[in-house]
């Protein structure tokens, strides 16, 4: 993977909100309706034990408890969270709310990683949430104020996840710590969907197409891309190219459920794109004029020895 080159990594991180971006439309076609703890526990545990027979290593050391509160935030409490704001919040609202987290990652990832947000990643957070409002809100949806919280709650521990991801990230391979946080959010999810939720659903032929894209694809894949993004791009870049999840349920909308696409919308698309443009990394030119200038302070300072004569 270091042989990627560093631009190539924004597309593949825009693999991961691509997919879960594709996953609503996916669950309110093909998955059964009203089992969301064991739509989310199918979806994490398979996909972490397939990851781990890819990358077949098991945590050491520390890694059990870093897994342990990496699935916790970013898989097994996270689900919960959103089960509850589905419940109680319209997707559009909660979606707008979940579109703050770029902005939130950043300021955790300034605290925990030093990486100072640069004017062009703030300015692109705020065009881009400005986008998702365009594209989602309408002015019409009621709010509950406990939805809002547990959204928020989602929201926030998930960015923690994600930067601690980050910070983590050097000390093992992307595939192994990825596996681990889906086992570990996975088996917390399971008894919590047997103690709520009862008998774990009845699945026909449809629906076992849908978990098998929603855990290979939308959780295994995507899970996979969005760490390997965070361990090569600024935390503020990989926050702006998760905007492309509410677009993309957009989208799809568009396309496969018949949904009209209003120029309010097209706008709000416009305006996401802008907003991920615009916190893109450095490009290899500026990289490189960076090394040649560093390359010639070096030169400077170690002088040959005709030269000290």
């Amino acid at each position: 993977m270091e042989a990627i080159p560093r631009w190539a990594w924004t597309p593949i991180t825009a693999l991961a909100p691509v997919a879960w971006g594709t996953n609503y439309f996916v669950t309110h076609e093909f998955l059964p309706s009203g089992h969301s703890l064991y739509g989310a526990a199918i979806r994490a545990l398979p996909a972490g034990l397939l990851l781990l027979a890819v990358r077949r290593e098991l945590p050491r050391g520390s890694w059990w408890w870093k897994s342990l509160v990496l699935g916790v935030l970013n898989v097994g409490a996270f689900f919960v969270l959103i089960y509850l704001a589905a419940q109680l919040l319209p997707t559009s609202l909660a979606s707008t709310v979940m579109a703050t987290s770029p902005l939130v990652m950043m300021l955790i990832a300034w605290v925990l990683l030093a990486e100072r947000p640069r004017p062009a990643h703030l300015a692109g957070a705020g065009v881009g949430l400005g986008g998702v409002c365009l594209m989602l809100l309408t002015g019409t949806a009621s709010v509950d104020v406990r939805g809002v919280l547990a959204s928020a709650a989602a929201m926030i521990m998930s960015s923690w996840g994600y930067v601690l991801a980050k910070r983590w990230s050097h000390q093992v391979e992307v595939l192994a710590s990825t596996a681990w946080q889906l086992i570990a959010g996975g088996l917390l999810l399971l008894p919590l969907a047997v103690a709520i939720e009862g008998a774990p659903p009845a699945l026909d032929a449809p629906a076992v197409l849908g978990f098998g894209y929603v855990t290979v694809v939308a959780t295994a894949v995507a899970f996979a891309a969005w760490f390997a993004g965070l361990r090569h791009l600024p935390a503020g870049t990989v926050g702006l190219v998760g905007l492309l999840n509410p677009a993309t349920g957009v989208l799809l909308g568009t396309l496969l459920a018949g949904e009209a696409l209003t120029a309010r919308q097209l706008c709000g698309l416009a305006l996401v794109l802008t907003g991920i443009l615009l916190g893109r990394p450095p490009g290899r030119r500026a990289g490189r004029g960076r090394t040649a200038a560093g390359s010639e302070g070096v030169r400077r300072r170690v002088r040959p020895p005709s030269a000290r004569r």
